[in-house]
């Protein structure tokens, strides 16, 4: 039987694949979620657009990576 899960990607229903869905479902995920300042260190920077993040707190707007406010790429 196959695994439940809560992915953003129920919408696709049976279309594209299980690893295919995960791996956009981890995007969605980290884009959506709240990143730490690297001005204020306040836990409140979200996207505005694609690499553009800004902090809540202090307003400030700043360039990252596209859905990540990581400035480091992880090794997976």
């Amino acid at each position: 039987m196959a695994k439940k899960t809560n992915l953003t990607t129920k919408r696709f229903g049976v279309r594209y694949g299980r690893t295919v869905k995960e791996k956009l479902a981890n995007i969605e995920r980290d884009a959506k979620k709240s990143y730490k300042c690297p001005y204020c260190a306040a836990p409140k920077v979200k996207k505005q657009a694609a690499g553009i993040w800004e902090c809540n707190k202090c307003g400030k707007v700043y360039t990252r990576r596209a859905y990540s406010a990581e400035s480091t790429v992880k090794n997976k």
